[in-house]
């Protein structure tokens, strides 16, 4: 299958797209670096201007929009709607801050290294490449595109080929709001295609949010280039419950932390790592909530699950979990592929694992929880470090000692303490380990693509 819309609930193509032919690329690439030439010479109040009516232009078809992200990947409708106003959200935030963000900072004492002052300033660096996945179309993308175009980049999107009508919408989305010409342009190419864009001398760096040999490849050839490089390459995300917790709140938050997306999200829930003393009680608990959720349409508001976006995607987590069946793994709850139509796998939770499990080894992209007893929280710690990953973490428990032990030990790029793992504008995103490198969102994600540029004056 090429750049096309294949609905995940029927498995049916509702529409394909021819990709961009070379010369096309090279207009594109080429009005985006025309487009960065001239967002260097705009004021932050301007590009604000221009953000805030883009914003508008997103909320006004917020309802349109929700419905094409769950035609084209699958994730139930309400979520999807969220996810248009999270963006929009996203988008005000960086036009009211942005400004204050790129601010710079001057020497208290600049007579120290003899000068009369001595200051420095962000600016942007020009063109940059976003390789963007399709378990958020608009908020992936937006996340990244925001800042940036608030720095005063511009910028040039390689979309997931499975969401191809969300990158379109963004194609012209930023213009429409009053932004220059090109100022971010949609790449219909395939992946093959990356490494000549991110050659090109006009794009001046990459953020990748992907699969580790995807990342492995973008940072690689970044590398050969000189050109800077942010990655975000997913996690197996540790749900630690210690005996403190309040069972009942960690059990049903720990469903919403595996299911949102329908579990299709880097900084889910994934591994849930459960004191030895409190472990029955949340396993049935937790077991019980995942059998009763409801699988179905996602158009429908009463689903909470919907199905995988890809067939390929559903038939990896099957294998994943089948490999642990077959190693002797229990299965508490679905396991099962359901006899419909599209992509569906039934929410699961596994138990009773080993190292020479897959599912202990690998990233589970759907709706399906490894639980692991731990004898006390050196054990637990031990587990949840032990993967290659560190994104991010959750922290049950209502010891204050506790609570900073954790913090202070986790390998993970965040720890949240009594709560599930989100994604906000206002707070710094991105890993450690193999989950990548460099910080999205916040003051530290706009930062990224500028050049901090240092000035003396005698």
């Amino acid at each position: 299958m090429g750049i096309a819309t294949v609905n995940p609930t029927t498995g049916l193509i509702e529409k394909e797209f021819e990709p961009h032919s070379p010369e096309e690329v090279q207009v594109r690439i080429g009005e985006a670096a025309q487009a960065a030439v001239q967002l260097r010479g705009t004021t932050f109040e301007q590009r604000a201007a221009w953000m805030r009516a883009a914003a508008e232009m997103l909320m006004k078809e917020a309802s349109r929009l929700g419905k094409l992200i769950t035609v084209e990947m699958g994730k139930p409708i309400a979520q999807s709607v969220a996810e248009v106003e999270k963006s929009a959200k996203a988008m005000h935030y960086y036009a009211d801050n942005a400004e204050a963000f790129l601010s710079g900072t001057s020497l208290e004492n600049p007579a120290a290294v003899g000068a009369s002052r001595a200051w420095t300033r962000y600016e942007p660096l020009g063109t940059v490449l976003a390789v963007m996945p399709w378990n958020y179309p608009l908020w992936q993308v937006i996340r990244f595109a925001a800042p940036a175009l608030m720095a005063g980049n511009s910028g040039l999107l390689k979309h997931a080929s499975n969401v191809p009508q969300s990158a379109l919408f963004l194609d012209t989305l930023f213009e429409r709001g009053g932004f220059p010409k090109g100022s971010f342009r949609t790449l219909l190419i395939g992946g093959a295609e990356v490494a000549g864009v991110l050659a090109d001398p006009r794009v001046k760096a990459v953020t990748l949010t992907g699969s580790e040999p995807a990342g492995r490849s973008v940072a690689s050839i970044a590398a050969d280039h000189v050109k800077k490089s942010v990655l975000e390459l997913g996690g197996s995300d540790p749900f630690i419950v210690m005996p403190t917790a309040d069972i009942a709140e960690a059990a049903a938050v720990a469903v919403r932390a595996r299911i949102n997306n329908n579990g299709q999200s880097c900084i889910a829930g994934k591994r849930f790592i459960v004191h030895e003393d409190v472990y029955d009680a949340f396993a049935a608990e937790f077991a019980q909530r995942m059998a009763g959720l409801v699988v179905g349409d996602p158009l429908d508001p009463e689903t909470e699950v919907g199905p995988l976006a890809t067939r390929s995607g559903r038939d990896e987590l099957v294998e994943l979990v089948e490999d642990a069946r077959g190693r002797g793994a229990q299965i508490l709850a679905g396991g099962i592929v359901p006899d419909s139509d599209g992509f569906f796998y039934a929410p699961t939770v596994v138990a009773g694992l080993s190292e020479d499990m897959r599912l202990v080894q690998e990233e589970a992209f759907g709706p399906v929880a490894s639980l692991y007893r731990a004898k006390d929280r050196e054990d637990a710690l031990r587990i949840a470090n032990q993967t290659s990953f560190g994104l991010s973490s959750a922290v049950w428990t209502r010891d204050e000692a506790e609570e900073r032990w954790f913090m202070e030990n986790l390998e993970a790029g965040a720890v949240f303490i009594n709560g599930m793992t989100v994604s906000n504008q206002e707070l710094p995103f991105g890993g450690i380990k193999r989950s990548g490198f460099g910080r999205e969102l916040a003051a530290e994600g706009i930062r990224e693509f500028c050049n901090l540029k240092t000035v003396w004056k005698a």
